[in-house]
């Protein structure tokens, strides 16, 4: 018997060890990564960097900065969540008011694992071979739909984990009282899971944001400010690739400044996704 309680406490240390272990991963991964941009990128960080678009000369360290990939960004990541929330939060209302656990519910719920799973240079490659097909060139409109269609399983699944945690008796109330189907998932479900709902888009548009394999066949790239969906528009991370490649330390150095950039949209959309949460949160039945 003591040696059951010993073996039982000793497990339960060996536990709280991982478990903190695991946390200070985490923490020093976050605190390294943040140092890494601050440090290298903070010096590089003008108004002329997030105020101009690039210039002649501008990888080679001249004049210019990167707003095209700023803009870039927020268009393609902005178009396509809004995209991506048309389709994902009706089929996530259906799953819960229609299908439920059932065969098909439990089908399409694998489907979105799997395109979830999916590596994002799969993405576009596939949005590579359909725009040729319909004679589609590199363009804004041509990243803002292949990231719809990396953001729709992430966001679609967010919402149904969301949704399925929801107490069940307020549905059943709303049934009780003479609704239909249609009118719980509308005004019951989606009120009380607005909070959940919001992390969900923001969630996706955070993905969105920081991806460069999907975008770099699709939207490709330009040293332009986006002006037209049938034209080429820059990006955060490519700007970020591109730079870091070249031989010049100045032009890497604004590498650092454009992933610094790319981090504190990322921080500001997390932390707008928590704030609108709690926000939301109070007005929700648990």
């Amino acid at each position: 018997m003591k040696f059951r309680w010993q073996r039982r406490h000793v497990g339960e240390a060996l536990a709280k060890l991982l478990m903190f272990l695991s946390l200070g991963l985490v923490f020093a991964s976050l605190v390294m990564i943040l140092w890494t941009v601050l440090s290298k990128g903070l010096p590089a960080l003008t108004w002329q960097m997030v105020s101009q678009a690039p210039k002649g000369g501008f990888y080679l360290g001249k004049e210019g900065g990167i707003l095209n990939a700023i803009l870039g960004s927020l268009y393609l990541a902005g178009g396509g969540t809004l995209l991506a929330l048309l389709f994902s939060l009706p089929l996530a209302l259906s799953l819960e008011t229609y299908l439920g656990n059932s065969r098909w519910g439990n089908g399409v719920r694998l489907a979105l694992d799997v395109l979830w799973g999916i590596p994002s240079i799969v993405y576009g490659a596939f949005g590579f071979t359909l725009m040729l097909a319909l004679g589609m060139r590199a363009s804004l409109l041509g990243g803002i739909l292949v990231l719809a269609l990396l953001e729709l399983p992430i966001m679609t699944r967010a919402m149904d984990e969301v949704i399925r945690r929801m107490p069940r008796d307020l549905e059943l109330a709303a049934l009780a009282l003479g609704s239909n189907k249609r009118e719980v998932a509308v005004h019951v479900i989606l009120r009380q899971m607005l909070p959940g709902i919001v992390t969900a888009i923001l969630l996706a548009f955070g993905r969105g944001i920081g991806d460069a394999a999907s975008v770099l066949f699709t939207a490709g790239y330009t040293d332009h400010l986006p002006t037209s969906l049938m034209r080429p528009a820059a990006s955060l991370p490519l700007a970020v690739f591109f730079q870091l490649g070249t031989p010049f330390p100045e032009v890497q150095q604004r590498a650092y400044a454009a992933a610094l950039i790319l981090t504190i949209i990322v921080l500001v959309v997390s932390l707008s996704s928590r704030w609108l949460a709690a926000r939301f949160g109070r007005f929700t039945v648990r």
